[in-house]
């Protein structure tokens, strides 16, 4: 089961990682889908984009830290027990990806079913990783 965490985490942290640059980055790609997202809420699309950018930036961190303390024999994470650190980032990132799931269907005129595809497999992985975390805390010692 530490193998799946470890392997959940890293692989949810590194494809958002992708999203985070091409936000605070400015990629042409990012920019033209946050001015058409923004139009709706009447908000600046590049305030919009930017903090989009930092709290996924927020989420990438967590997973990746998560996978790497969840090699570790030491059980905390910033005074924190690792079990109730990595319940956290995984309901962090299933949060945020279900916002993104409301964003893209509600602000786009037409959703991009492959971030649909991918928002939903993140939600589902830290759907399975909380389970794990929470239902297993006899057989896993974190």
């Amino acid at each position: 089961m530490k193998k799946f965490l470890f392997t959940s985490n890293l692989l949810m942290g590194l494809v958002l990682s992708r999203f985070a640059i091409s936000k605070l980055a400015s990629w042409e790609i990012s920019v033209k889908a946050f001015i058409e997202m923004a139009k709706p809420l009447g908000i600046d699309p590049t305030f919009f984009r930017v903090s989009t950018g930092f709290l996924i930036s927020a989420v990438v961190i967590a997973y990746i830290l998560t996978a790497i303390y969840s090699l570790k024999t030491n059980n905390t994470l910033f005074q924190m027990p690792f079990r109730k650190w990595a319940t956290l980032t995984n309901l962090f990132g299933l949060l945020t990806m279900a916002g993104a799931l409301v964003a893209e269907h509600v602000l786009r005129v037409e959703p991009k079913m492959l971030l649909v595809y991918i928002a939903i497999a993140i939600i589902l992985f830290s759907a399975i990783n909380i389970i794990i975390l929470n239902k297993n805390k006899q057989i896993i010692n974190l």
